[in-house]
């Protein structure tokens, strides 16, 4: 976070005030909801397999749709899915309402609205995670990030509570109801978002099409692959906490549900104040690696302390510190990833975080479990405490800090103008060739350029990238690239990002013939015995000499 900003900073945009001030309203309420859905469940007889389902029932959607939600953010408006989606949540709850109010609750009925909820907010946190930082900028987005965090924590302290405290007083159905209005809220508050229209007017991807897209993105893309594996290993780690914490508070220290629950409102207590207290400071001291860094090296000492610790004040203060280091850590590694992702691609590779770091919860669950139950609570947590320790080893070779000096913020290329052969946009594949001359002492610079490149290419669409060398003068080159369409070469160009942009200003420098390089376009020929298609598409080039003029013009200013 830059001097001068702080974790509040991001509040004085009044569309972000908005919606976080109403986020955090309906996190509270949606954690009251659950509260009142499991006391109804308990309520109606379920048994413990139907209970223990309330959680499979929330958590299912996000394996299922949480990455077909991420490409829809990508294709579609964003402000307009969240609209559907607050709606589509409004409604679920709403249901949930009725139902109580006749008194026609079954214990399938609940856990059926409790999949319809766990849908909407499937699909709507990729897509709102891809929409604050259109909403706050990049100088605001590590305070929207931390800001982010404490709503979650607000919501996890008042919730239960609140909904603990409502239950007697308006009953399930006043609960229900209270969240669906809640929901509704949420729903103004977006309404109010003025988002830009894109300036890309071509043909959208279909929806396969941008699934695969990222897919390939993640493929080609170093940076975006180092905090998918960051993820991964937090997840692991932080699993720990939900896997093994019930067990030490139930069968070591004897806590009843009460004190059991006390002990996850410390965690929170503990992860709002180093949101709010810790974070900041930290941020102006400490660069975001060493910070991941550090609060691994807590989480682990954490882990070991509560191997060894009986005492259940002593406890619950090392619980509040394992929070805090949860949610620094957390943190840093969202605010890293949000700036590895182009906008274009940002719903999709959000979802894929989110699906990374569950998958790792996930497996924690299964990988921490069996340790207790064959090694016995203690060296569960002493293992924990020592991935901790190794996963702060792995920071420093798998650093986060290189996503500061990330630009990718888009340039997209010069647009070709006028053509005599305007494809349609299914037509395919389009080659791009151009030739460069480079004096042997370059050529190792030239390789290194030209390997970052044909990254860029490859990410953003091209289904081949090469370079070849004459052999009649290996100091001249030629580079290929190739997509599949007319419609995906566009798309291509619009991709761009600044940082990708420089690259091509190294590789002009470069450069030692005498003219610029110039590239040049082919339309693969696909139907040899239908010459009368060509022709039909050609346009007279008289009618566009003056615009090509000036499109070639443009062209050579920007190399």
């Amino acid at each position: 976070m830059k001097t001068g900003t702080s974790i509040w900073s991001s509040l004085r945009n009044p569309v972000y005030l908005r919606v976080w001030t109403a986020l955090v309203v309906s996190g509270c309420c949606v954690t009251a909801h659950d509260t009142a859905a499991t006391w109804a469940m308990s309520s109606k007889g379920a048994s413990a397999l139907l209970l223990s389902m309330m959680s499979t029932a929330s958590t299912l959607p996000f394996f299922l749709f949480t990455l077909p939600a991420g490409a829809l953010g990508d294709l579609l408006d964003r402000r307009r899915l969240l609209q559907v989606f607050s709606c589509w949540l409004a409604v679920s709850a709403g249901l949930l309402a009725i139902c109580a109010f006749l008194n026609h609750l079954t214990p399938e009925i609940i856990l059926a609205g409790v999949f319809l909820i766990g849908i909407g907010f499937a699909f709507q946190a990729p897509v709102s995670s891809a929409a604050i930082p259109e909403i706050v900028g990049k100088e605001d987005l590590p305070s929207a990030t931390a800001l982010g965090g404490v709503q979650m924590n607000l919501s996890g302290i008042i919730g239960p509570a609140l909904g603990g405290l409502l239950v007697p007083l308006v009953g399930v159905s006043g609960v229900f109801s209270l969240n669906a209005v809640a929901f509704l809220v949420v729903l103004l508050a977006i309404s109010s978002w003025p988002r830009k229209k894109s300036a890309f007017q071509g043909q959208l991807e279909s929806f396969s099409d941008s699934v695969i897209g990222a897919l390939r993105y993640m493929k080609y893309a170093p940076g975006v692959r180092v905090i998918l594996l960051r993820n991964l290993l937090f997840g692991i780690l932080i699993g720990a906490t939900p896997a093994l914490l019930p067990v030490v508070g139930l069968k070591e220290l004897h806590f009843d549900s009460l004190h059991l629950g006390f002990v996850f409102t410390c965690m929170g207590i503990g992860s709002l104040t180093g949101a709010i207290v810790i974070l900041e400071p930290a941020r102006k001291r400490l660069k975001p690696n060493q910070m991941t860094l550090l609060t691994g090296l807590v989480l682990g000492v954490s882990y070991a302390l509560m191997a060894v610790v009986r005492n259940p004040q002593i406890f619950l203060v090392v619980a509040a510190i394992a929070g805090a280091a949860w949610t620094i850590s957390a943190s840093e590694l969202w605010v890293a990833g949000q700036r590895v992702i182009p906008d274009w691609i940002r719903g999709r590779l959000n979802a894929t975080h989110m699906m990374v770091s569950q998958g790792g919860v996930s497996l924690a669950g299964i990988l921490w479990g069996t340790l207790a139950t064959v090694f016995g609570i203690q060296w569960a947590l002493i293992c924990a405490s020592i991935m901790g320790i190794a996963s702060a080893l792995a920071a420093k070779r798998l650093s986060i800090d290189f996503s500061e000096q990330m630009n990718l913020d888009p340039h997209p290329l010069p647009t070709l103008g006028p053509l005599p052969y305007l494809p349609q946009p299914n037509d395919g594949p389009i080659t791009t060739a151009m030739e460069i001359e480079v004096a042997p002492e370059n050529h190792v610079h030239f390789f290194r350029v030209m390997t970052q490149l044909r990254l860029v290419f490859m990410r953003n669409g091209a289904f081949n990238a090469r370079l070849d060398q004459d052999m009649t003068n290996p100091n001249r080159f030629r580079l290929y690239s190739m997509v599949k369409s007319w419609s995906e070469f566009q798309r291509l160009g619009q991709r761009i990002t600044r940082d990708e942009h420089a690259l091509w200003a190294e590789l002009w420098t470069l450069h030692v013939g005498a003219d610029m390089p110039t590239a040049k376009r082919y339309l693969g020929i696909q139907q040899w015995t239908a010459p009368d298609l060509l022709s039909s598409r050609l346009k007279p080039i008289s009618d566009m000499t003056s615009h090509n003029e000036d499109s070639s013009k443009e062209l050579e200013s920007r190399s």
